[in-house]
């Protein structure tokens, strides 16, 4: 199973978050699937890769809280329920 969620990168007390699309079974330094984003929480800037990650969420990846909260804001589960109907 794929999960989206958060890679630690940076350095001490100044923690930037990659993205990343990642088996479950993988340690969170692990080896990942793909780089689907970046989340750096002091200056609160946020880089989605839309066309990525809703092709991962179609796919039946699950995002952890913290991912989906990001996502959230960005409107990304907007934009997959309206191609939802455009397909129905």
């Amino acid at each position: 199973m794929v999960k989206l969620r958060l890679k630690r990168c940076g350095r001490k007390q100044r923690a930037v978050y990659r993205i990343v699309a990642i088996d479950v079974r993988s340690r969170r330094e692990g080896r990942d699937l793909r780089k689907v984003g970046f989340y750096d929480p002091i200056t609160n800037q946020t880089y989605l890769n839309l066309p990525a990650i809703l092709d991962f969420l179609k796919k039946g990846a699950q995002p952890t809280r913290t991912v989906h909260d990001i996502s959230k804001k960005a409107g990304i589960f907007t934009e997959l329920s309206i191609n939802k109907t455009k397909l129905n």
